[in-house]
């Protein structure tokens, strides 16, 4: 009945702490942080902590390491990766507008190009992985599973071009979706429930239709993007009128 929780390792919470910052705009790219020894002793932590926090800040490209020099910010904007994304879309408890337009704008480009790399590289396994993906659709009911069986179907899909780079960044734009899809059911009903744009999808990858592919799937995409971005625009009006 009982799961045992899960407590943060002190790295952990300084690595959270120092991201915020970075991201938040309070430590701007080219400044140093303090030493090791000092962060210890500010966040309350051992230097083993804290040295391991500041390696995972290196490999995230929030900052930079040098040996016998201060550790220094890096512009996480061309240094980062897509890894980042779940943070950037919500700080300081509101979601940033910006990094949400900006996730429609790759979800809907990037999907029409895997969907026609999959047209273009289908094999016999694909035609019955995405069939069972659209009968999941197909017999889904609830807003939050048609998204569920709808992330499954796009994850077969992917699978089907057979590309990992194209993998890693589904897998990070999926990873900062899905902390929202409960918030977002209700809007994207639009798109994951037309079971028919979904055949028609599968139907154009099964029959090497890359044009087809890239056509169904951009008009499947831009469903979801008109109502999110629709939703957006009243969520900003309402952010605008409560801080006014």
């Amino acid at each position: 009945m009982f799961e045992p929780i899960a407590r943060k390792s002190a790295s952990g919470e300084v690595y959270d702490q120092i991201a915020a910052r970075v991201l938040g705009g309070d430590l701007a790219a080219g400044a140093a942080l303090p030493s090791e020894r000092n962060l210890a002793e500010a966040f309350g932590v051992s230097r083993p902590a804290v040295r391991e926090a500041i390696s995972r800040l290196s490999h995230a490209g929030l900052v930079e390491v040098r040996q016998g020099e201060a550790t220094s910010v890096r512009d996480f904007r061309t240094q980062a990766g897509p890894e980042l994304l779940p943070r950037l879309l919500v700080r300081a408890g509101r979601p940033d507008w910006d990094v949400v337009r900006s996730v429609l704008e790759a979800r809907r480009l990037i999907g029409r190009q895997v969907a026609r790399l999959a047209a273009a590289r289908a094999t016999d396994e694909t035609e019955p992985r995405l069939r069972d993906a659209v009968a999941r659709l197909a017999t889904g009911e609830d807003p939050v599973a048609l998204q569920v069986a709808a992330l499954e179907f796009w994850e077969r899909v992917v699978d089907a071009a057979d590309s990992l780079a194209f993998r890693l960044i589904f897998n990070s734009l999926r990873n900062a979706y899905e902390p929202a899809m409960t918030a977002m059911a209700g809007v994207l009903v639009a798109e994951v429930g037309r079971t028919d744009l979904y055949e028609r999808l599968a139907g154009a990858i099964v029959a090497h239709d890359e044009d087809g592919a890239e056509r169904a799937a951009g008009e499947l995409l831009d469903l979801g993007t008109s109502a999110l971005t629709t939703a957006i625009d009243h969520a900003e009006h309402a952010d605008a009128r409560s801080r006014a």
